[in-house]
């Protein structure tokens, strides 16, 4: 599949044309910039797809009203499956064939991971990629490549810390992603957890090949954890929820925030069986109506009510693909420097940025020794039909 947005200049935008010096720049010109993307709108992680097409919604509509600065945005999208080689057939076709000024939101940990190295190679730059692996926050050692969501080894923690202050005689099982997503996510939780890492009775890993997690969801009950750290996606996130309603497991159930989506996890799994869930938030769930009317709430619902009027809009993913276009468009907006090294400059400057649909007081940050974009999250508990927040919001960026 893919997804390609440009809309004609009008004989205003070749008048309002940017500094010529950009032009030298690939996939920039006076009236246009070329962005590419990669998205799983097929494969294990698929569920994911709706952020990339929130991606090319956005685009589209911003290149209605005008583009950026005078340049439309010719936005391609690309499919990737979710598997890594594909991943890096499709960077290397957006890089050297189609000449785009550089990657944004990139999905997901492994695919990310096998062009790492490639595009800091190739200089391009590798921008909010969608993923909270800890990795993607060393500008000294990648410059090309900045996060964009909370990273996973530090919501770990916080899960880790939740749980010890809460269960009595805690016996644990982490169920994990066999990949650098998963692994940053049990990481972080070991570390959470310091001298009490024993507490561990059950750590089994699962492959995005599998059909099922259902084995290791009995084989966990059966260990007598009374606490289970389910670090998933979407696909897999429902069926553990599913399992171990089924068989009766009623432990502390953790869930990883990038599952966390009511529409593409909780109600496959069954609402009911989601009962009493806990994760960490740092966007508004658009299932909760204390959001309703908010601006930011607001804004987002009216995009999504002209631009993607059939999608479900219980589905958090879309107003993930929202608030990071969003940010962008910030960035690019204020940027002056419109070569590959002025807009990675321009992203490491973002301060104090409320985004639209970002719980209110967490701000989006960044420096050129910052690539950590968001650090905080706040806890929060399905109750059966929504997530209700609780406790106060959990800052990192400190740390």
């Amino acid at each position: 599949m893919r997804f390609r947005i440009l809309l004609a200049a009008t004989a205003a935008t070749l008048l309002a044309a940017g500094a010529a010096s950009a032009e030298d720049t690939p996939g920039v010109t006076a009236t246009s910039i070329k962005i590419g993307n990669t998205s799983p709108y097929s494969g294990p992680a698929s569920a994911y797809g709706v952020i990339g097409k929130t991606h090319s919604a956005y685009w589209a509509k911003v290149n209605r009203e005008g583009g950026v600065n005078g340049r439309m945005i010719d936005f391609i999208s690309l499919d990737d499956g979710y598997s890594p080689p594909k991943t890096v057939e499709q960077a290397r076709k957006l890089v050297e064939q189609e000449n785009v000024a550089f990657l944004f939101q990139t999905l997901g940990t492994p695919t990310n991971s096998a062009i790492h190295r490639y595009m800091n190679a190739k200089k391009v730059p590798q921008m909010f990629v969608a993923t909270g692996a800890s990795k993607w926050g060393h500008p000294k050692e990648y410059p090309w490549t900045m996060g964009f969501q909370p990273t996973y080894d530090v919501e770990g923690e916080i899960y880790a810390k939740y749980a010890l202050d809460n269960v009595e005689n805690p016996k644990i099982a982490i169920l994990f992603q066999n990949d650098d997503y998963g692994k940053d996510y049990r990481d972080g939780f070991l570390r959470g957890l310091g001298d009490k890492k024993d507490l561990v009775v059950s750590m089994l890993p699962y492959e995005t090949s599998d059909p099922t997690v259902d084995s290791q969801i009995v084989a966990m009950k059966d260990s007598g954890a009374n606490i289970f750290f389910n670090v998933t996606i979407p696909k897999f996130a429902a069926q553990a929820i599913r399992k171990a309603c089924e068989i009766g497991w009623k432990p502390l159930h953790l869930l990883n925030n990038v599952s966390s989506s009511v529409s593409s996890t909780l109600k496959p799994a069954g609402f009911e069986c989601s009962k009493g869930l806990i994760t960490a938030q740092w966007q508004k769930d658009p299932t909760d109506p204390q959001w309703a009317d908010s601006e930011g709430y607001k804004e987002w619902a009216a995009f999504m009510a002209a631009e993607l009027p059939d999608a479900d809009k219980g589905d958090v993913n879309y107003a993930f693909g929202y608030n990071a276009s969003t940010l962008l468009h910030h960035v690019l907006k204020n940027c002056e420097d419109m070569t590959r090294a002025g807009l990675m400059a321009c992203a490491a400057n973002v301060k104090d940025l409320q985004l639209p649909m970002v719980l209110p007081g967490i701000k989006i940050n960044t420096s050129p020794t910052d690539f950590y974009p968001v650090q905080a999250e706040q806890l929060s508990k399905f109750d059966g039909e929504k997530w209700v927040l609780f406790g106060e919001i959990i800052d990192a960026s400190s740390n």
